[in-house]
This record gives structure tokens, C-alpha cells and sequence, in this order.
């Protein structure tokens, strides 16, 4: 059973690795808002040298931490923690649409144009 202590990075490999890459997005983050670590670290209440230990993985970041110093980099936690963030908004066409718009694309010019007159008759525009 692996412990986890703000003092050190646990002895499981994996673990070892995802804080690496935990503090490897920190710093890119702080840098990409123009911070020092001093200032992130007086924003997040922790010593400069304490900051510097989690951007280089040799520390464990506390999980409670995390909200507060995604909201202060301007990411998400799960954008922090190396999640890929889908962007919101309305969905693409389903997969027949997408392959049907597709056949269409491959249509010469002139039959598009009829398909487009025929779709814009039936929709109503």
C-alpha cells in the first residue's frame, strides 16, 4: 500500500510519474499567467520552495489544493490533473450525417446545388 505524504513522492512508479506530469502542467500553467513561483505560492498560501518541489514532482500536491490552484491558473481540475477537456457546446452531426454530407461533398457542383434547392424546400428556408 503506497502512502501519500506531502513530504515525498510515493515509491510506486506510476505514482512517481503522474506527479512529475502534475508539476510539469503547474509550471507551464503559472508560466502561461506570467507568475513567479512566489506569487502563485503566496495566492496558494504555501513557501516558494514548497511550490517548487511540487512543479518538479518531488513532492505530492495535496488534492484539497487542487480546486484552488486550478482556479488560480485559469484551467479546470481535470484540464490540471491531464484529463482531455471535450469542449461544450452542440454536437457534431452524427456518424450517417457526417458520412452522408461527405457523399454529398463528392457530388459534382450542379448536383449539390439541386440537393442544397431540394433540402432548403423541405426544411422550410
Amino acid at each position: 500500500m503506497t502512502v501519500f505524504t506531502t513530504s515525498r513522492i510515493p515509491v510506486d512508479s506510476q505514482d512517481e510519474q503522474f506527479f512529475k506530469a502534475l508539476g510539469a502542467r503547474i509550471a507551464s500553467a503559472r508560466k502561461a499567467q506570467h507568475l513567479t513561483q512566489q506569487q502563485l505560492a503566496d495566492q496558494l498560501g504555501v513557501a516558494q520552495q514548497t511550490l517548487a518541489h511540487y512543479e518538479g514532482g518531488r513532492r505530492c500536491f495535496p488534492a484539497s489544493t487542487l480546486p484552488k490552484l486550478a482556479e488560480k491558473l485559469g484551467l479546470t481540475v481535470d484540464e490540471l490533473l491531464g484529463h482531455e477537456v471535450k469542449p461544450k457546446g452542440k454536437p457534431g452531426p452524427t456518424p450517417k450525417l457526417q458520412k452522408q454530407i461527405e457523399r454529398i461533398n463528392q457530388l459534382p457542383k450542379i448536383k449539390q446545388q439541386v440537393l442544397m434547392e431540394m433540402l432548403e424546400a423541405v426544411i422550410g428556408h
